[in-house]
This record gives structure tokens, sequence and C-alpha cells, in this order.
């Protein structure tokens, strides 16, 4: 029996999410007994793992203000989709992240009585509260990968199973002990420059990273730095914007071997902070929002004390976090050479990220989540 799943990323961590899911379901004993055939929105990642790509998403990735350019695109694709669905039988619809959007795809499935599973719940405990009711009416069961999550949607109605966070599923992480500072010398340093996978993230991020880690380079003049992109193309953008007088090296989305050798990171806020933290690599969480978008709505929308992921699940300032938005590079130039002249405090908070990260998951993340679906499949 032939069942197919209708699968929907944006981003490119998502992305990355889904193809592991596909892998996990074709491995399945359900996916031995049953012809599964998945097709959806993503990136070349999911096509080589066998999903039909109804459009491509993930290079289009944009954030706030950059979105709104996007609208008549997404308007476009909106109708694309809903005219397969119309057309074309689908057995489960699984949209990851991105809820702007995939609240959209989800909606128009269960106007065609097709059950939805959310892998990776929208953040709603953190801004905007009062969604959940959207949530419950377009949400089958939903798979969230932070641990308080599993309490907050179940009280709230929602048919929650908590799974661990996938980017975990890649590493290790018994074998990843907290970072030595012991001998710890800053002159020799190494550090990790994650400015992020979107075009306005480089855009915003990548100039001012450059600049602290150039004025590093004065102070430190064996200190060296290796930057990081998801993709060939993002990694150009990368090198052709980069100040020759910095001692660089670029390689491709490699966060966790880089950060495993790192001393310390400058990271764009986002899913990659819990990688560095399962590194136990000391960071430093930065990003750039319109400062008028955050006075008019973000400051009044966003509740949590502290907005970067490392920091919402230690419950204080566990690193330092520069956003919504900085600025001057200044105070970011200062708390990373304060943090460097301390080894102390470095290994102080690569002891706590090693405890944080260990309640992140046990590594079946895509495993558990391929259960959920194919156990609804068997139900549909």
């Amino acid at each position: 029996m032939t069942k197919r799943i209708f699968i929907s990323a944006c981003e490119p961590s998502a992305e990355l999410h889904c193809t592991n899911l596909i892998n996990a379901v074709q491995q399945t004993t359900y996916a031995a007994d049953n012809n599964i055939e998945f097709v959806g929105l993503g990136g070349e990642k999911m096509t080589a793992a066998g999903c039909t790509l109804l459009d491509s998403t993930v290079d289009k990735a944009a954030m706030i203000q950059k979105a709104f350019a996007q609208i008549g695109r997404f308007i476009k694709l909106l109708k694309r989709v809903k005219s397969y669905f119309k057309s074309t039988n689908i057995d489960l619809v699984i949209v990851c992240d991105s809820p702007a959007f995939n609240f959209h795809i989800a909606k128009l499935a269960k106007k065609r009585n097709i059950p939805v599973l959310f892998y990776v719940a929208p953040q709603l405990w953190a801004w905007a509260p009062w969604r959940i009711h959207k949530l419950r009416k377009c949400c089958t069961r939903l798979a969230p990968i932070l641990p308080f999550e599993q309490d907050w949607f179940t009280t709230r109605g929602i048919n929650t199973t908590y799974v661990g966070n996938p980017l975990l599923d890649e590493i290790d992480i018994d074998s990843i002990t907290p970072k030595n500072y012991t001998d710890f010398d800053p002159q020799n340093a190494t550090i990790a420059l994650l400015p992020g996978s979107r075009d306005a993230e480089i855009l915003s991020l990548w100039p001012a990273m450059q600049n602290i880690a150039l004025r590093l380079q004065n102070k430190f003049p064996s200190i060296k730095f290796t930057a990081s992109a998801v993709s060939q193309e993002k990694l150009n953008k990368l090198k052709q914007t980069a100040n020759p007088s910095l001692n660089c090296t670029y390689v491709i989305d490699d966060t966790v071997t880089i950060t495993k050798k790192s001393d310390f990171a400058l990271v764009a806020s986002g899913s990659a902070t819990i990688q560095i933290a399962a590194t136990t690599c000391p960071m430093i969480v930065m990003y750039q929002s319109n400062p008028l978008l955050w006075h008019l709505l973000g400051k009044w929308l966003i509740t949590p004390k502290y907005l970067s992921l490392v920091n919402i699940l230690a419950a204080k300032e566990l690193v330092p976090e520069f956003m919504p938005y900085f600025k001057s590079i200044d105070p970011i130039y200062e708390k990373t050479v304060e943090l460097l002249t301390n080894p102390q405090k470095l290994q102080k908070t690569s002891t706590k990220l090693h405890e944080i990260t260990n309640t992140l998951g046990d590594g079946q993340t895509s495993k558990k989540v391929a259960a959920i679906a194919c156990d609804m499949l068997s139900k549909k």
C-alpha cells in the first residue's frame, strides 16, 4: 500500500531535520510493509533523501522585515499547495518550524481532513501565546524539541510528545566533556565565527563579527579564527566580503567539529547555539533586528526575560546575548576580551553548558518523530 507524506521546511535547519526524518521513516518496519512517498517544500538535501519538491523554499529563507518582500511569492506558493492537496491524496502533512508560513500549510491540510504533525513547536510560550487556539485547530500531534514545552502545550490541550533536540542526533553526547581551560592563553585562542545561514544574518552580522575579530587579532596577534557557512553559496558570500587582514579559515556546515576545537564562539542567535552548547563551547550570541519594529511591536509581544535558546534553557544569562539588536560592537568586543582573559569563567560556563545539553535528548529524535509519523499513518 502506498502512503504519501507532504513535508514542509523553509529554513536550512528545518530542512536538515526533515532530511533526517525522511531517512528515519524509510528505515522503519512500517515503511518495509508500505510504500511511502515524500513530497513537499524544502531544498536539495530533502531531494537527495527521496522527497519530490513541489517548490524550493530553503534557498529563499528570510526573517522578520525581510520576509515582507516575499509575501507575494508565498501567497502564490500557498495557492499551489492548496491546489495540490485538492488533486492528490495526502495521508499525512508534517510541518517543521517556520510557523508564520507553516501555520497556513497546516490550515490547508486540516480543511482537507489531512492529519498534521508539527515537528518543532511554534514558540508560543515566548510571544503571542493567545495563538494557542490557532494551533489546536490545525495540529493533530505536536513534537516539540525543548523539554519544558511538553507540559506547556499539553496543559493547553495539544497532543504533545517531547522528542528531544534533533541537532544532537549526530553528536555523541556521551563522548563530550567540558573543555579544559587550566592552561588557557588568549594569545593562542581559537575562535569560531558563525554568522548564520540566512542572507540577512550574514549581511548584518558578518561585518560586525569581522570587526570584532580584527580588534581581537590586534590585541592577541596569535589568535586564530574559523568561519562556517551552510553551503558553498553562503561561504562565497563570507569570502567575498572578508577583510584580507583577518587570519581566518573558512569551512562549510561544520559547526560541531569547529566548536569542539574552539575555545570560544561568536554566533548568530538560533538553533546553532544548541549545537555549540552541546560541544560545551562558551559563546556570545548576536542578532540584529530592526530597532523600530522591536520598539513598536517586539518588546510588547515577546515575554521571556532572555531571548537566546541557551539562556532560556539555563533560566539565566549563562552566555552574553546582544539581541534583539546592538548599536555598537564595542560592548561585544569588551565582553569577549573579558571572558578570554578569565579562564575560570570560561571553565564554569563550559561545565554548565555540558549539564544543560545532557537534558536535551538521547540522539534518537529523528527515530522518535518517525515513530509518531508512522503511528499517524497507520490510523489514517
